[in-house]
């Protein structure tokens, strides 16, 4: 199949050789092609240009992006978007006073949607991972993360595994699984939390690994969850199989964790409401990229990650939704780069880069995916007729996409009937 998109207002995120992640100041710069076109064949991108230097290209498909943008689809780096049922009630609660501490302290919160996950078959699971995922797709993301950590059981985890490869193989998205190996310790387990630890290495990682379906690791290190010494062990076990880290850091409290991720080379350390000079040193040097989830903040209430103390030490920084029930219960991608310019007080041109090029890396696949570059995976948004793209953050709460090229495909998002699996 191929597909040539003429008369582009503004062609977002154009770079000639290749480019896998921006840093620091220059994340304030969107390279882009005012009144441009875009060639596609199969799943690639083969050309683009001015539509001055354009001579005709044959294709099977012909879009005219008159007054249209066009850009990289959003590449979501930290959901959980396989889970069963909601937690609503827990939204009254906290409207009503009760913190997110108090609200676990009494079963709530991840134990809650765990124990709803453990009765949700395999099948059950996907269906409604899958349903989330297309309308994600609708609103223009292209490539998601997504973790387990709501099993709480060895069984459990490996169910989430396995949902999560059946998106994987089925799914037009590009899916990243990672293994969210301690996301909170089960009822069982409240006394003898180094137990919990032990089954997790010596069970879980392991079964895990034999299912050759996660390459991450994931950990919510934080008081009341797991502290640096667990942590620690986790992730050294980890490592002997191969799990680069990707984990939950400073949501509330700085433990340290900032600096253990840059140790065990994880490739993003997510949240960082909390944050302090130490933890700026550690990552400056380091491989490891920041990545912010204003949209948990948002929804309950706490501070947003200092995203200009990282960016102006010249640190990239990628930026995602968490989306899951619990925390922030919405995958809009569109919310978060609006929330990202609006409460991280970030310019258009740095929430854009934090949420494809800079997302794209927080996802080990930005060598392939996150920008307009010959040769990288043709995952686009077609805008609806817009003046600038800075109106994308500027009308937050609005769905810009008209349409989306996913995997090379072409999708018509209005159409209720429109499926987004290969």
């Amino acid at each position: 199949m191929s597909i040539l998109i003429t008369n582009i207002k503004q062609l977002l995120q154009v770079h000639q050789s290749n480019i896998t992640i921006v840093k620091g100041s220059d994340m304030n710069t969107i390279p882009l092609i005012e009144n441009a076109y875009v060639y596609i064949e199969n799943d690639t991108i083969i050309e683009y240009g001015k539509m001055e230097d354009y001579r005709t290209i044959e294709a099977e498909t012909i879009i005219d992006a008159t007054g249209k943008i066009v850009l990289p689809s959003w590449c979501d780096s930290h959901t959980h978007t396989v889970y069963a049922g909601n937690r609503t009630s827990e939204f009254v609660d906290r409207i009503n006073g009760l913190t997110y501490a108090e609200i676990a302290n009494k079963g709530g919160g991840i134990l809650n949607s765990a124990k709803t996950l453990q009765d949700t078959s395999e099948d059950d699971l996907y269906e409604l991972a899958m349903q989330r995922l297309d309308e994600l797709i609708r609103m223009g993301t292209g490539a998601v993360e997504i973790k387990t950590g709501y099993g709480l059981t060895v069984d459990a985890e490996l169910k989430m595994l396995k949902v999560i490869k059946r998106i994987k193989q089925e799914s037009l998205a590009k899916i990243t699984p990672t293994l969210l190996a301690a996301h909170a310790i089960p009822e069982d387990y409240r006394a003898k939390k180094d137990d919990y630890v032990d089954l997790i290495i010596n069970e879980l990682i392991p079964k895990a690994v034999d299912l050759n379906i996660a390459h991450y690791i994931d950990v919510f290190c934080e008081d009341g969850y797991f502290d640096i010494k667990a942590t620690e062990r986790i992730l050294k076990a980890a490592q002997k199989f191969g799990l680069r880290p990707k984990i939950h850091v400073n949501q509330f409290n700085i433990l340290g964790g900032v600096e253990l991720g840059v140790k065990y080379n994880a490739l993003s350390v997510d949240h960082l409401e909390e944050l302090d000079t130490k933890d700026i040193k550690a990552l400056k040097g380091s491989e490891t990229i920041a990545v912010a989830l204003p949209g948990c903040s948002y929804f309950l209430s706490i501070p947003y990650t200092p995203a200009r103390d990282i960016i102006n030490a010249g640190l990239p920084l990628a930026i995602a939704t968490d989306y899951n029930p619990g925390s922030a219960p919405s995958g809009n991608m569109n919310f978060i780069v609006g929330a990202a310019c609006v409460k991280l007080k970030m310019s258009p041109e740095e929430a854009i880069n934090a949420a494809t090029i800079n997302g794209a890396y927080a996802m080990g696949i930005s060598n392939m995916y996150g920008s307009i570059t010959r040769g990288k995976k043709a995952n686009l948004i077609i805008t609806k007729p817009l003046n600038h793209y800075s109106e994308i953050p500027y009308a937050f709460a609005h769905n810009p996409v008209e349409q989306v090229i996913i995997n090379g495909r072409l999708k018509d998002i209005k159409n209720p009937e429109e499926i987004f699996r290969i």
